[in-house]
C-alpha cells in the first residue's frame, strides 16, 4: 500500500512525515555514496564486491622478488621436493641451521608459485590473534529519529571492526603463507593451524555464527621454516601439528655452492669468496651449534671487504670477528673467538 502524506507540515523547511520506501531508497543512495555495506531487512550488499575487496588485499602483498638466487642441483633437489608437497596439499616444515638459507629457498619455492605471499615472523610473544586477526576498534553509532515531530526517538548501534591478519587471508584468497622461525612461537599458539591443516576449516575463536568459520581456499600453501631443537630460544611443536605437515631437513651448502652464493649476493670477487668461505666453513667446525656462522655470515663479511678502501686500517681478521662476534656472550668469549679466528686464518691462508 502506497503511503499518501495527508498532513504536510513543514519544520526548518523539511516535510516531517516521509514515506518509509523513500526513506530506505534515501539511506540506501547515502551509503552507497560513501562506500558502507548496506543492510536492509536482514540483506547485506556491499559497495566493493569480492573481487574488488581481493584486489585491494594483493596491492599489499605481492608476490616476493627473489634476486640473485643460485640453483644449483642441491638447491634444485631441495626445491622439487618442496613443491612435490605443497602440490599434494600438505604444508612443508622447512627445518636447518641459522643462515643456510631455508628463508631463501622458501621465499623462491613461492616466487614460482606465482601466488601473492603473506609473511609471519615468529617470537615467543606472538599469540593467535597475531595469526588471525582481531577487532581493531569499536565504534559507537547514535541514530535519533524524530519521525514525528513531538516523539523523540534514541538507539544506540555498536559496531566491531574485523581486520585479518596474514593466516586468515592466506586462508580466504589462496595465498601462500610463510611462517619464518616457525618453532620460536609458544606451541599455544599455533593450535589454531590444526584444523586449517586436517579439515580445511580455520576458526575465528572471537567471532560468532558463521562468521566463525572461514573455508580455506584450495591454493592455499604454508611453507615453515625452523631452527633444530637445539637452538635457543626454540619451542617443540606439538607432535599433533607436526604429524599434519612434512618435514624437510637442510644443512649448510657445500662448498662451491656457498661460494658461488657469496660472489653473486655480495658482488666480490671470487677469489675473496673462496677465501671469506673458506675461513666461516673452518670456524663452523670448531664452534658449538647456536654459535655456527652460516652462509649470511660469509655474505656480510664479503660486503664489508667490498667497502674497506678510505675506511682505515682494518684488517679481514677485524671484519670476520665484528660479524661472528654478534653472537657471544661475554668478553671471555669473544677473547676465545678471537684467538681461534686467528689460528682459522692462518690454517686456510
Amino acid at each position: 500500500m502506497q503511503y499518501v502524506a495527508t498532513h504536510p507540515r513543514k519544520v526548518r523547511g523539511g516535510q516531517v512525515h516521509q514515506p518509509k520506501n523513500e526513506k530506505i531508497k534515501k539511506q540506501r543512495e547515502d551509503l552507497n555514496n560513501n562506500g558502507f555495506e548496506i543492510k536492509v531487512r536482514g540483506v547485506s550488499n556491499r559497495a566493493c564486491d569480492a573481487d574488488s575487496e581481493r584486489k585491494t588485499v594483493e596491492a599489499a602483498y605481492l608476490v616476493p622478488d627473489v634476486d640473485n638466487f643460485i640453483e644449483f642441483p642441491e638447491v634444485k633437489r631441495l626445491e622439487k621436493r618442496i613443491t612435490l608437497w605443497l602440490d599434494s596439499g600438505y604444508p612443508v616444515h622447512v627445518i636447518g641451521p641459522t643462515g643456510c638459507g631455508k628463508t631463501s629457498l622458501a621465499m623462491h619455492v613461492a616466487k614460482k608459485i606465482g601466488h601473492p605471499v603473506v609473511w609471519i615472523n615468529g617470537d615467543e610473544s606472538v599469540t593467535t590473534t597475531d595469526l588471525i586477526g582481531g577487532y581493531s576498534q569499536v565504534e559507537t553509532e547514535s541514530v535519533r529519529d524524530k519521525y514525528v515531530h513531538n516523539v523523540f526517538k534514541s538507539k544506540d548501534i555498536l559496531k566491531a571492526d574485523w581486520v585479518d591478519n596474514p593466516l586468515t587471508l592466506a586462508c580466504k584468497y589462496g595465498y601462500t603463507l610463510i611462517y619464518n622461525e616457525f618453532s620460536r612461537t609458544k606451541p599455544a599458539s599455533n593450535n589454531v593451524f590444526l584444523s586449517v591443516f586436517e579439515e580445511g576449516i580455520l576458526e575465528l575463536p572471537t567471532k560468532f555464527g558463521v562468521e566463525r568459520y572461514v573455508k580455506v581456499h584450495p591454493e592455499f600453501k604454508a611453507i615453515l621454516t625452523s631452527n633444530p631443537l637445539e637452538y635457543a630460544g626454540v619451542y617443540r611443536p606439538q607432535d599433533a601439528l607436526l604429524d599434519r605437515m612434512v618435514g624437510i631437513y637442510m644443512d649448510y651448502y657445500s662448498f662451491d655452492m656457498e661460494t658461488r652464493i657469496v660472489e653473486k649476493q655480495s658482488g666480490t670477487s671470487e677469489e675473496n669468496a673462496k677465501r671469506i668461505v673458506s675461513i666461516v666453513r673452518s670456524l663452523r667446525e670448531k664452534l658449538p651449534e647456536d654459535k655456527k656462522p652460516g652462509t649470511r655470515a660469509s655474505i656480510m663479511i664479503a660486503k664489508g671487504l667490498n667497502t674497506l678502501n678510505g675506511h682505515g686500517d682494518i684488517s679481514l681478521e677485524d671484519l670476520c670477528l665484528d660479524v661472528i662476534g654478534t653472537k657471544t656472550e661475554s668478553s671471555k668469549e669473544l677473547a676465545e673467538i678471537q684467538k681461534l679466528l686467528e689460528e682459522t686464518i692462518v690454517e686456510t691462508s
